[in-house]
């Protein structure tokens, strides 16, 4: 259990919630466990199929507390919330701010702050770990100029201009991600980012990777009531969730991508969980997709000390922590978007 920002998380699946008086009380194998008062807080997320009673959704609903539920994996299932919860109110001032090019920009560009800034320290801290076995001039020269490309981000003015940075930043971010494949070369390698479908090992772990942060993404708006198809950087298009995408920018180097270089790298998956299609397209095989999301669910719950904070937070949690800063920023609570910066 864990409360941030006036939301309480449950995060195991195996804790009932009940209402108590004027509080919520959390149930595991019939003992009380924790007990928090109902005006202390804003929303409460549940992880797993537990459950809360009648008499706490109601209270929640007439108190316009929002009640999530969410699978153990983090997909969201529903929300109970009373006649007015607020997160219409939110939603119209999300719609406003994505139909303005202007203010869609800035915010656009906290997200990429965030990716850039990250792809940046991913490379230097391989500088520093492994300075013996890696071109360390070649990827100093490349966090360089990722450093170049954030001052760039603040004059930018227009999407495309942003845009135009972010795609040439990756580019160059991957020119030496196979740099930082340090075990199992002859059948981990990395040339180019491709998918739709992968055409390689590495590329099948990077969307496979990419996916799962999506839905986390997803599922963090859902429950803070941002509508995850309408975003800022990444325009509406039928199908898309758009505002997820926006805010799975700043944890793809940081969570996806160091992530499935670990498991190269450990020797935790192996090239025998892969199968080679026909076309070409690699795919992992069952138990190797058992062995990654075993592994996933693992680094979820590491912990690290989330940078505006300044608090104790899972791996997990950080899109959910990021979801409520943009709900606070889109309600004029705070000045600015903090984006997740790790060092």
């Amino acid at each position: 259990m864990k409360k941030l920002l006036n939301t309480l998380y449950i995060t195991m699946p195996d804790r009932y919630l009940s209402l108590d008086g004027e509080n919520v009380v959390v149930i595991q194998d019939n003992d009380v466990v924790a007990r928090v008062p109902l005006h202390n807080i804003e929303g409460i997320v549940t992880f797993g199929y537990s459950g809360a009673s009648p008499a706490l959704m109601g209270a929640c609903a007439k108190k316009n507390i929002s009640l999530c539920f969410l699978s153990r994996n983090g997909r969201f299932l529903a929300r109970v919330s009373g006649e007015t919860a607020g997160n219409v109110l939110l939603r119209k001032h999300q719609y406003r701010i994505s139909d303005c090019l202007i203010q869609s920009c800035s915010i656009a560009k906290n997200f990429l702050v965030g990716k850039i800034y990250n792809s940046k320290w991913v490379l230097e801290r391989a500088i520093r770990d492994y300075p013996l076995i890696i071109d360390t001039d070649k990827l100093k020269e490349k966090s360089m100029f990722l450093s170049n490309s954030l001052k760039q981000l603040k004059n930018t003015e227009s999407l495309e201009e942003v845009r135009g940075i972010e795609g040439e930043a990756a580019s160059v971010y991957f020119s030496v991600f196979d740099n930082l494949i340090l075990q199992q070369k002859d059948e981990f390698y990395f040339q180019t980012r491709n998918r739709r479908p992968p055409m390689d090992k590495v590329n099948a772990m990077l969307s496979f990777a990419y996916t799962l942060l999506a839905n986390m993404c997803c599922s963090a708006l859902e429950t803070v009531g941002l509508d995850p198809y309408v975003g800022f950087l990444h325009r509406d298009r039928p199908g898309r969730a758009s505002l997820a995408l926006d805010l799975m920018e700043e944890f793809r180097s940081v969570f996806a991508d160091r992530f499935v270089l670990t498991l190269i790298n450990k020797k935790i998956i192996k090239s025998k969980d892969f199968l080679v299609k026909e076309n070409e397209a690699v795919t992992m095989k069952d138990e190797g997709r058992k062995t990654f999301l075993s592994a996933w669910q693992n680094k979820k719950q590491e912990k690290i000390t989330h940078p505006f904070l300044e608090k104790k937070v899972e791996w997990g949690m950080l899109p959910y922590v990021q979801a409520l800063l943009l709900a606070r920023f889109l309600r004029g609570d705070i000045d600015a978007y903090p984006p997740f910066m790790w060092k």
